[in-house]
C-alpha cells in the first residue's frame, strides 16, 4: 500500500510520519472491502451530518470523536481513487464540493451550539472560521480556473480537523482552538491570496 499523500499544511509532515503504517493498514482494509471512492466520499458526508446533529444536541465530545472517522474518509477517498487508477474530474469536483458542505455543517453547527449556550465570542470565532475556510477554498478554485495550481497553506483541512477534535474533546480547549483556527486560518487565507495574485497572469 502507498504511504499517505504529501501535503503542505503545518501538521501534515508529522502526521504522515506518525500514521504511516496505520494508514496503510486501513487503506488495505478499505480496498479489501471493495469500497469505491464515491462511497467513501458520501460516508464522510454522512458522518459529518451526524457530527452536526450531535453538536446541535450539545454532545461535543462525541462529535469530536466522530471527526476521526470523518477525517479518515476524507483522506481515503482520494487514496483509493489513485490506487485503482480511477481518478476523474467528476470525482475531484464532487469531493471538493462535499468537503465544503462538510465544513459548513461542522462550523455552522458549532456556531449554533455555542450561540445557544450564550457563548458569543466562541460562536463568533466559529462563524469566522467557517468564512475563512470557505474563502481559502474559493481562492484556490478561482486560481485553478485560470490555470494556476495552488496547494500551499499553513493551516488547511487536516489542521482544522485536528484543532476541532482537541477543542471538542478536551475540556476548556474549544475557545483556544477557535482562536487558533481564526488566526492561522486568516494567515492561510492571506498567504494563499498573495500567492494567487503573484502567480495569476495579468491577462488571461
Amino acid at each position: 500500500m502507498p504511504p499517505p499523500r504529501e501535503a503542505d499544511g503545518a501538521a501534515a509532515p508529522a502526521m504522515r510520519r506518525i500514521f504511516d503504517w496505520p494508514y496503510r493498514a486501513i487503506l488495505a482494509g478499505v480496498v479489501a472491502l471493495r469500497l469505491s471512492p464515491m462511497q467513501l466520499t458520501f460516508l464522510g458526508l454522512a458522518t459529518n451530518v451526524v457530527i452536526g446533529w450531535l453538536l446541535v444536541e450539545r454532545h461535543a465530545f462525541l462529535a469530536g470523536l466522530l471527526l476521526i472517522p470523518a477525517g479518515l474518509f476524507d483522506v481515503l477517498d482520494g487514496a483509493v481513487a489513485r490506487l485503482r487508477g480511477t481518478e476523474s474530474r467528476f470525482g475531484a469536483f464532487t469531493d471538493a464540493v462535499l468537503d465544503r458542505v462538510s465544513d459548513m455543517i461542522l462550523f455552522g453547527c458549532t456556531f449554533w451550539m455555542l450561540s445557544g449556550q450564550g457563548q458569543e465570542l466562541e460562536a463568533a470565532l466559529a462563524l469566522a472560521t467557517l468564512v475563512i475556510s470557505l474563502t481559502v477554498s474559493h481562492i484556490r478554485a478561482e486560481a485553478e480556473a485560470v490555470g494556476v495550481s495552488l496547494s500551499e497553506g499553513l493551516f488547511q483541512r487536516l489542521e482544522r480537523y485536528l484543532a476541532m477534535m482537541i477543542g471538542l474533546m478536551v475540556p476548556a480547549m474549544l475557545l483556544p482552538m477557535l482562536i487558533l483556527l481564526t488566526a492561522l486560518g486568516g494567515f492561510t487565507m492571506l498567504q494563499r491570496g498573495w500567492s494567487a495574485l503573484a502567480r495569476v497572469p495579468a491577462e488571461v
